[in-house]
């Protein structure tokens, strides 16, 4: 847990709150448990979770160009 707060803050150097929130905590997380899943409990690596896995890894990269700091935020 304290491992996770500290890597929010380290997000939160370069993004904004929802955007460090959504990489951090709900996107690492959802793929860390589909590995784990698939590593330790020998849960079946379908082509669509794997597709799904690689949408959300594509969602946490695509969301760091996408922030535009020289853009007032309301």
């Amino acid at each position: 847990m304290i491992i996770s707060l500290w890597l929010l803050g380290v997000a939160m150097k370069s993004l904004p709150l929802g955007a460090a929130y959504d990489v951090c905590w709900v996107g690492v997380g959802a793929v860390g448990t589909v590995v784990l899943g698939i590593v330790l409990f020998g849960e079946p690596a379908t082509v669509a979770r794997q597709f799904s896995v690689t949408l959300i890894i594509a969602g946490i990269v695509g969301l760091k160009p996408a922030h535009r700091p020289d853009v007032a935020e309301l």
